[in-house]
């Protein structure tokens, strides 16, 4: 709907590294201008002044989404600073592993107020200047976690598929504003440093499976949402297919994934238990990516994928010949 976002107004929340650095560095060679917020204020600061390189104004201001008074904050700030909102992307987000049982249930409960309350609050703040403009896109970015809820990892699969039941309750309420749009984007497993920001409570090394897909891949994502939006979309092909075995054959997906993850942490080396960046910021792992993809074999992805291609095929045929 939109050939250009030069001169736009972006707002992004979660920007001081991973998919929300990456997001702001490619709105800001869009020639979009940025509004950023993290509560980490040296490398969100770091970050605007890079997006700023391209020639673009970028505003960093350090807040926190599960205060709904900083969404505020921001919101006002990128309305008052460009005198409207084009684009809010709701980003931020965190997670633990660990059994459920085992885990504090502070830190359950900080899990849900980051990835939930967080992207609702972020909602409740930019919606009046989105209703009062009569036009304006959000993106929310969710994960494929929505889609099928792994062990060990309950508040954010709680978190992740409330978060798509609550854009499709806001798409649905705003159907007669068509120039207001709600976006959804669900990742597959991301090369960022939010495992190394998130709970740890196995006690195990935790480290993403393969195949592992660059941030920049959401990134490039949300600016082709915000160029042409639309209901949501997947990144990486592990997205829809494990969406797709999981319809046919939920029994057999779940087993599957169950077994995988609980061999990996039979087998990982020992690490030590930590609340993460929970409750603090860290300093650690500002940078886009988390290196994972440089310690992975380059050679597992195409066998993984063929693998479940089949495996999909296998379950498909099953599927029709008991209908």
């Amino acid at each position: 709907m939109h050939n250009s976002l030069r001169n736009s107004t972006v707002v992004i929340t979660g920007a001081s590294s991973g998919i929300g650095r990456a997001a702001a560095l490619a709105f800001a060679r869009q020639g979009a201008n940025l509004v950023l917020g993290a509560r980490r204020d040296e490398p969100l600061f770091e970050v605007a002044e890079e997006a700023q390189r391209f020639g673009i104004h970028a505003l960093a201001v350090p807040s926190d989404v599960t205060d709904l008074e900083d969404m505020r904050l921001l919101a006002s700030t990128a309305a008052n600073r460009f005198g409207g909102i084009d684009v809010w992307i709701n980003n931020a987000g965190t997670g633990l592993v660990g059994p459920f049982a085992d885990v504090p249930m502070d830190s359950h409960r900080r899990v849900i107020e980051t990835n939930l309350l967080g992207s609702m609050h972020g909602t409740h703040a930019v919606l009046p200047y989105f209703l009062d403009q009569e036009y304006g896109t959000l993106i929310t970015n969710i994960s494929f976690g929505a889609w099928i809820a792994p062990p060990y990892a309950a508040a954010y699969a709680a978190s992740k598929a409330g978060l798509e039941a609550f854009t499709q309750s806001i798409r649905l309420e705003l159907e007669d504003w068509p120039e207001i749009h709600v976006c959804d984007v669900f990742p597959a497993v991301i090369d960022t440093p939010g495992y190394q920001h998130g709970g740890n409570y196995m006690g195990k090394e935790l480290k993403p499976g393969s195949p592992i897909l660059p941030p920049e891949r959401v990134a490039d994502a949300m600016v082709s949402l915000a160029k042409r939006p639309r209901r949501g979309v997947s990144v990486g092909a592990m997205a829809p297919l494990t969406k797709f075995m999981h319809t046919l054959a939920p029994n057999l997906t779940e087993e599957l994934m169950s077994r995988a993850l609980k061999r990996y942490f039979r087998r990982a080396a020992p690490s030590r238990f930590t609340h993460g960046s929970l409750f603090e910021p860290m300093s650690e792992g500002t940078g886009m990516s988390g290196g994972y993809r440089r310690q992975s074999n380059g050679n597992a992805r195409p066998f993984l994928l063929a693998g479940m291609a089949a495996l999909a095929s296998i379950v498909a045929a099953g599927a029709l010949a008991r209908r």
